[in-house]
């Protein structure tokens, strides 16, 4: 990760990260979102559903790093109601979380599509549980894929390619 851009340390640069999606404004950030309103085209948004602090900051940097808006929901309850207060291009999706997981998320925000009330958009699991019966599970809740954790660039970089336009690097 790049400190230049982390002003007083991980904390400060999630607020930052939820204050620009959650409201359009960059609240003073530099380039926080990789927003650039005279770029004229689709920024994509990306729900971050994640309950680990440290999770939560490497995946919104690799985000933003790529330019892609990006959402944070820190599990399943808390996704539903992002993705109904605006649906999101493409979600990133924990398994285990408290409250609600990521398995039972998937599987509500595909009924809410299949019933209209959302439109379709991709779920990709990203877990750290990786054996054969993690990802048929995933797959039988409505996930597009199964990425595993630790989150690497490359790799997260690739698979959004299959689902999203990004912008092109720097």
């Amino acid at each position: 990760m790049d400190k230049s851009r982390q002003p007083s340390g991980a904390p400060m640069h999630a607020r930052i990260w939820l204050s620009t999606t959650q409201d359009g404004t960059e609240a003073g950030t530099p380039d926080a979102g990789g927003s650039n309103p005279s770029a004229g085209s689709h920024q994509p948004l990306v729900l971050l559903v994640e309950d680990n602090h440290i999770n939560q900051v490497v995946a919104l940097e690799f985000l933003a790093l790529m330019g892609v808006q990006a959402r944070l929901a820190r599990n399943g309850i808390e996704a539903l109601s992002a993705c109904a207060d605006t649906a999101p291009d493409l979600v990133l999706m924990d398994i285990q979380m408290p409250g609600m997981d990521g398995l039972e998320c998937a599987r509500r925000l595909r009924a809410q599509q299949r019933e209209g009330k959302l439109p379709s958009f991709p779920i990709l699991a990203l877990t750290a549980h990786a054996l054969d019966a993690d990802v048929a599970a995933s797959l039988e809740a409505g996930m597009d894929e199964h990425l595993t954790k630790p989150l690497d660039f490359v790799a997260l970089r690739t698979r959004l390619q299959r689902w999203l336009k990004l912008p092109e690097p720097n």
